[in-house]
């Protein structure tokens, strides 16, 4: 293949990746999800005190954002690449309650104060598209 015949090559498909990316859309979103939570209690000695658990709600991004390769004569490697990818715009802080627990040998807990655990997690309020590797926002 001659060089001419590789460059109509390259923008024939710089021109077909940049058309596809065109006809996708971007589908990131904060959607709902169940996941199941299990954390551990230890005393200062590092002894198992008990262990509670829980299915809980929390949000997650899911979708698709739009990328594209395109030939460059200035990048290294002869392409221009350009990703993005769906993540979190902002995260809220949580606590939930965690209300099976158990002690080292599995029997469950009932008395107040042992019976339930909270835990803080922090969960995407907002979902969006966002360069891959950018961490700065």
């Amino acid at each position: 293949m001659s060089s001419k015949e590789f460059l109509v090559f390259l923008v024939l498909i710089s021109t077909y990746v940049y058309c596809v990316s065109e006809l996708t859309e971007e589908t990131c979103e904060t959607l709902p999800s169940e996941i199941h939570i299990t954390k551990e209690e230890f005393d200062e000695l590092g002894r198992l005190q008990r262990t509670c658990n829980g299915e809980i709600s929390v949000n997650k991004c899911e979708g698709s954002c739009k990328s594209q390769v395109q030939p460059s004569v200035i990048t290294p490697t002869g392409f221009l690449k350009e990703c993005y990818c769906c993540r979190e715009s902002y995260l809220r802080e949580r606590i939930i309650t965690l209300t099976h627990c158990y002690d080292p040998d599995g029997v469950r807990l009932a008395a107040e104060g042992e019976n339930s655990m909270d835990v803080k997690l922090r969960e995407p309020s907002e979902c969006k598209c966002y360069k891959c590797g950018d961490f700065s926002r």
